[in-house]
């Protein structure tokens, strides 16, 4: 994770740093030398990516890249928004994704979620066939509207299972299960939610000086009031993402830079839009250019 542009950017380094002294541990050398079972843990995977996408950030401003107009991120990924926003110092948003991390890891047991992807297979059709397998004894729903025929499903193991196989019988193309250790973004995360609304009292969450795009309503706002809310809700509902990206889009949005390690972003706005232009920075000779672009 970064290590070639943290050669050309000491200020990747100083980023890390700044994490790391709030987390308690070396976030730089886990992410460098692991141990990658370890660093896979949510607690850890949480800020490690929130640092290396803020990091990225300040190396695009180093090469005096463009300021954004408007900033969005998916499910963790917001937090990072709202650092570059500066609603959130780095270091209180370290805190709160590492407490995140543990409080989604311990909201349902081990082993008793589960989470898939279903490929090819309209919106409608999924949250028709979740709604048919739900009860009072399990749940599953759509998690991650991540893009025209992209949603990602989540809830009790065998509710995604029978889900899935109907899914299948449906038409979708694939229905790929996730190695993830908890449905994530459904209400079997309300005590996460609970935890996370008690952890916002302590901490300094600003106004936005840069609109950011909500998650959960996929609406921009600047309104500390209104972004604690929704990060509350957003942790036990769906992460709104092919809407957020439209709503960049009717709002004149063409340019869009993806600050963190991977290509997942990118790939996503291109199935949404073909002909805005999109270009991940996680390597230094892609960042310069696009700065500089």
């Amino acid at each position: 994770m970064l290590g070639d542009a943290s050669e050309r950017y000491p200020i990747i380094g100083e980023t890390f740093s700044e994490a790391s002294d709030v987390l308690g541990y070396d976030l730089w050398r886990l992410v460098s030398d692991g141990p990658e079972e370890q660093l896979t843990l949510t607690e850890y995977t949480q800020p490690a990516i929130l640092t290396a996408s803020v990091a990225l950030h300040r190396c695009w401003q180093a090469e005096q890249g463009a300021a954004p107009e408007f900033v969005a991120g998916h499910s963790l990924g917001e937090y990072s928004a709202l650092v570059v926003a500066e609603a959130l110092q780095l270091r209180d948003a370290a805190l709160l994704v590492q407490t995140r991390g543990r409080a989604m890891q311990s909201a349902v047991p081990t082993g008793a979620g589960a989470m898939a992807a279903v490929l090819g297979l309209s919106d409608t059709v999924i949250d028709e066939v979740c709604v048919t397998h739900c009860d009072d004894e399990a749940y599953v729903g759509a998690v991650n509207y991540n893009s025209p025929g992209q949603v990602v499903i989540a809830g009790h193991a065998a509710a995604v299972d029978a889900a899935s196989t109907v899914m299948k019988e449906a038409g979708a193309k694939r229905v790929i299960p996730l190695p993830v250790s908890a449905p994530f973004h459904t209400p079997l995360m309300q005590p996460a939610a609970g935890v996370m609304a008690e952890a916002f009292q302590s901490v300094a969450l600003n106004d936005a000086k840069i609109p950011v795009v909500s998650n959960v309503d996929a609406q921009p706002r600047r309104k500390a009031v209104e972004i604690r809310r929704l990060l509350v809700r957003q942790v036990s509902e769906p992460v709104m993402w092919t809407q957020c990206m439209r709503t960049l889009l009717q709002a004149g949005c063409q340019n869009f830079i993806e600050c963190g390690p991977g290509r997942v972003l990118t790939g996503l706005v291109k199935r949404i839009d073909k002909l805005v232009a999109c270009t991940p920075i996680e390597k230094p000779d892609t960042l310069r250019g696009a700065a500089r672009g």
